[in-house]
């Protein structure tokens, strides 16, 4: 006995489908069918999750196969799932998905029996009959020919026996061939009151009004084989395995295209690469840079070419030469800060000297997957960024990245509170009852405080619901920059649809499924620092000057000066109060300790022990130690603590022996940083193999611990290097030029720690003149006035200029109104 599930909606049919994709996989596979196909409802947001949870089970020694597929409500009624039996049927349905979605808001979809006709030439359709009668759309009979099946499902309801034998008869008549099929909704029967609540809150209502729109029963999950054998018709389940033979399409055929724009005409991509990376050589070392540079640029370049990543970096390299020409301030960061090319290209200001290189962090011939590049952009001008991708490639080729908004603690309890019937004030008396950090079996206390009796029946279910809730994805949203860029119209490679925001499309993958596939993206990011210093450089400019960032001074004493006083009200980064109270004690008097100072304060170094021990080795206090010798070059900076996520990868590698495999899967689990579950699988390898190479068991825990920091917050050195750049360039500016500095930092508002009065305080206590709002003088923003210079002023000591205040300080006005104040005369 064979069979293969045909229609199977995953939790990415949001609000209908009660299990994960991976969780269907695994179960059919248990269960040993020959295949699923995972149909959400106009979307293939789940099918990458499938895909790598069949990966990983083929790597197990499993055998089945995934079809990939949607389910469709048609807008002249009917319903009916489409399957891709190859490449050419997979881009059909992208583009079908596409058009649905792209004429609707977001969130819905319409899908025309038109479409269908004009897209759809190679997929296979199963009609769903809503009633064992129901007319098929001669058009639909005659466009998909013998491509069309319908289907038959026994949920064992009232009558079933009946509409089944009418369902045999009425696909007689019409000559098609029946498919069986259980239109799956979850994994077990177990998930049906979760298929409830979610049934609920999609139609907005509680449990008692769902009405007949509820499941009568708990039918639709994946039967056992023995089930199927005795509730359809033997032909409609060998129908299911020929549907299966024909469809052989999977995700890894997918291939990205780059796009070509980024290409002169009749050049190739590597010798235009080469060709501006040694231009970029010679501005960065006009005397030539140290052999070991050029050796870095020579290695990265051949593994840009072995890997063919050229036209990603010269993507890169076209939109931030763009950023330049526009003056507007940027900063590649991240692990793009490892590489020397990068640097060549003006992508990253880390000049390579400053930090450790791990160019394998970035690109890894063993990972063999596209390099991740983030670019921060002034957070005012990023949306010209933006125009200048949509306007090069245009929005058919160009779309956002998804973000899949997932279940957590606090929208988890409102929406299953909503369907069980409790109210809203009981709802979020119980979230405010709970911590984060509580553990979950103090919940049926924290719900009797609540007023919420535990052995109620709502006491009983709410915890087993929220349990298999958490982690669910609710809706996709869009991510904060991340661009796909594609040769093909994008639709050729995955959905598109309309984002929340006006002119806003995204793809239905996340940066997860992005990686997952091996697909380029580009990070558009916006940071409201360099919208500061770029106008702090225009101010500047207007007195003194006309400076770039470039241009400021490196290794400043007097700035370094100010930073261990922590006197950094308004500085990037080490603004807070945590950073005042260890910038004293820490006192960084140069680039890579400023690194170090940006990396220790936060919660992933602090959870995982590292700050007092770098403190006192730094303070004198204690020797620097090394777990072993071989450690040395690898902790050595850092005074034998490791504090970056990249020393923690290479510690992982020389001490327990980690494969470069192994600790790039780690180097996942550390970088998602709220998520640290996923660390605790990789602690008993890590202790066996440190024991294993002769270093000591709390040796061994203590760096586990630290891994679990990472999971919680961490930083890779080149991320903080990049940061304490632009720490750096702030503090410079707080000290040399305060009254530009205050006045670029008013103009960007609202961003970092502070009010404006909080600054304006802090800008007279280092004499930086305030001026009031005045009518007369101020404008909207605030603006610096220039001293007149008097006959007897000598001119080598010229007077600071003063900071008039604008009128976007004067609450319940806005600029225009603001202009509507000014004097017209």
């Amino acid at each position: 006995m064979q069979y293969a599930e045909l229609f199977c909606q995953s939790n990415f049919s949001f609000l209908q489908g009660a299990s994960h994709p991976q969780e269907l996989i695994q179960t059919a596979h248990q269960l040993g069918y020959k295949a699923l196909a995972i149909t959400d409802e106009c979307s293939l947001s789940g099918i990458v999750r499938a895909y790598k949870a069949l990966e990983k089970l083929k790597a197990e020694g499993g055998d089945l196969k995934l079809i990939c597929g949607s389910f469709f409500r048609l807008q002249e009624g009917g319903q009916l799932t489409l399957l891709a039996p190859d490449k050419t049927a997979y881009s059909e349905l992208c583009q079908l998905i596409s058009s649905s979605r792209l004429r609707a808001e977001k969130g819905r979809y319409q899908t025309h029996l038109k479409d269908l006709l004009a897209i759809c030439k190679n997929t296979i359709a199963i009609w769903l009959p809503q009633r064992s009668t129901q007319e098929i759309p001669p058009a639909l009979k005659k466009h998909f020919g013998k491509r069309l099946y319908i289907a038959i499902s026994n949920h064992l309801l009232p009558q079933q026996n009946q509409r089944c034998a009418e369902l045999v008869a009425f696909a007689k008549r019409e000559d098609l061939p029946l498919v069986a099929t259980n239109a799956v909704l979850m994994h077990c029967r177990s998930r049906k009151p979760l298929q409830d609540v979610l049934n609920a809150n999609y139609h907005n209502c509680t449990l008692e009004q769902l009405g007949y729109r509820i499941e009568q029963n708990a039918e639709r999950y994946l039967r056992s084989l023995e089930e199927i054998k005795a509730l359809y018709p033997a032909q409609a389940i060998k129908n299911t395995l020929a549907i299966a033979e024909r469809c052989h399409f999977s995700l890894d055929e997918l291939r990205y295209q780059y796009p070509s724009e980024v290409l002169p005409t009749g050049k190739q991509a590597g010798t235009y690469l080469r060709e501006l990376v040694e231009t970029g050589r010679k501005a960065r070392w006009p005397q030539g840079p140290e052999p070991h540079i050029d050796a870095q640029i020579e290695k990265e370049l051949a593994l840009i070419a072995e890997l063919q990543y050229e036209h990603y970096f010269l993507t890169i390299h076209d939109i931030v030469r763009y950023a330049r020409s526009q003056h507007i301030l940027y900063q590649g960061r991240g692990s793009a800060a490892n590489s020397v090319v990068c640097y060549c290209l003006f992508i990253t200001e880390i000049d390579p000297h400053k930090i450790s290189l791990l160019f394998e962090r970035f690109i890894s011939r063993e990972r063999n997957e596209p390099p991740d590049i983030d670019v921060d952009f002034e957070h005012e001008r990023r949306e010209e960024i933006i125009q200048y991708i949509y306007r090069k490639y245009g929005r058919h080729r160009a779309g956002l990245a998804a973000t899949k908004i997932t279940y957590r603690f606090k929208s988890a309890l409102r929406d299953i509170g909503k369907a069980l019937g409790l109210s809203a004030a009981t709802i979020e008396q119980l979230i405010a009852e709970r911590a984060w950090w509580d553990k979950f079996e103090d919940f049926p206390q924290q719900m009797q405080k609540a007023g919420i009796d535990p052995h109620s029946t709502a006491g009983r279910t709410l915890p087993l619901l929220l349990q298999q809730l958490l982690g669910f994805p609710r809706h996709l949203s869009q991510h904060v920059g991340g661009f796909v860029i594609t040769e093909q119209p994008l639709h050729t490679l995955v959905p598109v649809e309309n984002a929340a925001m006006e002119d806003r499309t995204i793809v239905q993958w996340d940066k997860e499924d992005i990686e997952d596939l091996k697909l380029m993206k580009v990070d558009i990011l916006a940071l409201g620092m360099l919208t500061a210093l770029r106008k702090s450089l225009d101010y500047i400019a207007l007195y003194g000057p006309r400076l770039r960032l470039q241009d400021i001074p490196p290794e400043d004493k007097a700035t370094y000066d100010m930073i261990c006083r922590a006197d950094t009200v308004g500085v990037f980064q080490i603004e807070s109060r945590a950073q005042m109270s260890m910038l004293p004690r820490l006192r960084p008097s140069n680039f890579y300790e400023l690194t170090i100072e940006v990396a220790i304060v936060r919660p992933g170094p602090i959870q995982g022990g590292m700050v007092h021990p770098y403190l006192k080795r730094k303070q004198g206090l204690e020797p620097v130690t090394y777990p072993h010798e071989k450690l040395r070059p690898v902790l050595e900076r850092t005074l034998g603590v490791p504090i970056f996520q990249e020393q923690v990868i290479q510690l992982s590698m020389i001490a327990a022996g980690f494969s470069g495999g192994e600790a790039d899967e780690l180097r996942r689990a550390m970088a998602s940083w709220s998520r640290s579950g996923n660390l605790n699988k990789f602690k008993g390898r890590l202790i066996r193999g440190m024991l294993a190479n002769g270093y000591k068991a709390t040796f061994a825990e203590q760096l586990f611990n630290q891994m679990k920091g990472f999971g919680a917050y961490g930083f890779p050195e080149s991320h903080s290097a990049s940061f304490a750049l632009l720490a750096y360039f702030s503090a410079w500016i707080k000290r040399h030029h305060p009254a530009a500095f205050y006045c670029g930092l008013l103009n960007s508002q609202p961003m970092g720690f502070y009010a404006p009065a909080q600054l304006i305080y802090d800008a007279q206590r280092h004499n930086v003149k305030i001026l009031p709002i005045d009518a007369l003088y101020s404008h909207w923003h605030h603006k610096l006035e220039l001293a007149t210079p008097s006959l007897n002023q000598h001119k080598s000591q010229p007077e600071p200029p003063k900071l008039r205040l604008g009128m976007r300080l004067i609450k319940g006005v806005n600029e225009q109104s603001a202009i509507d104040l000014l004097p017209t005369f």
